[in-house]
């Protein structure tokens, strides 16, 4: 259902494995405490001072609006370097590479318009991926290169 209602219903979806999920974690919690471990937390490399002297790390996890990744580079004990891209900007993003189209981009291909001047089904669209940005769409028409702007109506 690649779709507004689609992604709604993924939501619904993914909403109901987490708590399955978490059920099963808190269960093994429960199981490990009953049997003796308590130990909750390794801090044996929490210390910066257990650190080498560069590490790197790299972090992903999968968020309501979609994947969300981190990168760090820590140098004596410090953060020299840290980057994330948040599920906004994968989904907004413009081609890749390997001209792949971003996720807006590629549900927007064939979405029917009622009225062209007024494209308020493709703010619609857009929105359906709960975007973390402004409330408006900023289009241009490739044929005459005019310029539409799109707001949601609140």
């Amino acid at each position: 259902m690649h779709s507004a209602i689609g992604r709604t219903l993924a939501r619904a979806i993914d909403a109901s494995l987490i708590a399955h999920f978490a059920r099963e974690d808190m269960d093994q919690l429960f199981a490990n405490i009953r049997s003796g471990n308590l130990a909750t937390f390794d801090d044996s490399r929490w210390d910066p001072k257990t650190w080498p002297k560069e590490a790197k790390g790299v972090g992903w996890a999968e968020v309501p609006r979609g994947a969300l990744g981190h990168w760090v580079i820590v140098k004596d004990g410090k953060v020299e370097r840290f980057q994330a891209v948040v599920p906004t900007t994968w989904n907004a993003s413009p081609r890749d590479h390997n001209n792949n189209i971003g996720a807006y981009e590629a549900s927007l291909i064939g979405a029917p318009l009622e009225d062209p001047v007024r494209p308020v089904e493709i703010l619609r669209i857009v929105h359906s991926f709960d975007p973390c940005m402004a409330c408006a769409v900023h289009l241009t028409d490739l044929a005459d290169q005019r310029q539409y702007e799109v707001f949601l109506d609140m």
